[in-house]
């Protein structure tokens, strides 16, 4: 097949990701894999063009724009003549189904990867409704966001198919040991670290972590791992990490590309958002069998299991995070257990092979459907 993957932007992040590893995926299985993105840098262009894909940019503009942007995707995409076009996140999906209709694709697709705020406003919700009346299928990566959409998106729940994420544990492995990572950070063996892996945005909800930073032993070390890079949200967190005397015990490190090496040297992994369309960053950590401290909310108790694979905790209480990474903190043999159950639990129902065949039978069955 000749398929054609719109999405939002190609930064560092988890719908990125998924992307990065399905569209690879379908490459080495023999397709014609092509990928537009519509605003930002690209930084992880280089990625997917090494996994076999050509990238091309489709600059968005302004939103007073958009009829415009819609009209220079569909010449975009009738260029390419691809038989799928698979679009990714917000923006790419409403300009992908007008578009993508007008160039007259065959088989149109739209992955919902999260419970987007925006869907909770009634007009955005209509809107959105009958845009995805121009798309064949939508998938939705849990059965949480399968039902916000369909709640909230204006989408039958018929019209959803649920295919979660899926990894490669095998390549997701660490290339250098806990204890070289810990030297290159100044840590000692024995301090107890975390790690937070995440896009510094207020779903995320780093100030309640670091809130909770704030009432553990001061030998506790947190390593924040992202960046902001459409807004002020590093400077805002390192902001209040100071106003907490917070000093070295956070540790903002950016975007890094090292993010199996960083688990690794790390004892728990630890993220406390307010919503999740499922969270690939968990099982980032599940594939080297970190355990997970995380919030009781939206998709994340369908891949963190309390009391098998991680705690879960209420959202914006940094008292009962604290409280439990505290607890996690002290039984390195509850650590150790839950992290070989999360292993267990990623071999079990978040595989990359199964993710990239639903899918290619998704789009195969809409295609024979069409004949």
């Amino acid at each position: 097949m000749k398929i054609l993957h719109l999405i939002t932007t190609l930064g560092v992040g988890g719908a990125e990701k998924h992307l990065l590893w399905l569209g690879g995926g379908q490459v080495q299985r023999g397709h014609d894999v092509s990928v537009l993105y519509l605003k930002g840098e690209g930084e992880l262009r280089a990625d997917f063009e090494a996994a076999g894909m050509s990238v091309h940019s489709a600059p968005l503009g302004s939103l007073l724009a958009a009829p415009l942007a819609v009209g220079k995707l569909t010449r975009a995409i009738r260029e390419r003549a691809p038989d799928v076009l698979h679009t990714h996140l917000l923006k790419a999906d409403a300009l992908g189904a007008l578009a993508g209709a007008r160039a007259g694709v065959p088989a149109r697709v739209s992955s919902k990867h999260n419970d987007e705020r925006a869907l909770l406003k009634r007009s955005v919700g209509l809107v959105h409704g009958r845009l995805m009346r121009r798309v064949h299928r939508l998938i939705a990566l849990s059965e949480h966001v399968r039902h916000f959409v369909a709640e909230h998106g204006g989408v039958p729940l018929e019209r959803l198919q649920r295919i979660y994420y899926g990894v490669d544990p095998d390549g997701l492995q660490a290339s250098r040991s806990r204890a070289e990572v810990r030297a290159e950070l100044g840590l000692d063996p024995d301090t107890p670290v975390l790690v937070c892996v995440g896009r510094l945005a207020p779903q995320k909800d780093h100030p309640t972590l670091l809130a909770a930073l704030a009432q553990l032993p001061p030998e506790v070390t947190l390593l924040i791992v992202g960046d902001d890079p459409f807004g002020g949200g590093r400077a805002r967190l390192e902001a209040e990490a100071h106003r907490l005397g917070l000093g070295e015990r956070a540790r903002f490190l950016g975007i890094r590309h090292d993010v199996p090496d960083l688990l690794v040297a790390s004892d728990l992994f630890v993220l406390p958002s307010l919503w999740e369309g499922l969270g690939l960053v968990f099982l980032e950590a599940m594939a080297v069998g970190l355990p997970v401290v995380a919030t009781q909310v939206s998709a994340i108790p369908e891949v963190v299991e309390h009391g098998r694979t991680g705690w879960l905790v209420p959202p914006s209480d940094p008292g009962a995070l604290a409280a439990t990474l505290a607890e996690a903190l002290s039984a390195p043999a509850e650590r150790a257990a839950r992290g070989e159950a999360s292993r267990a639990l990623l071999a079990e129902r978040f595989g990359l092979p199964r993710m990239i065949e639903e899918t290619l039978a998704l789009y195969t069955e809409i295609l024979e459907a069409g004949r």
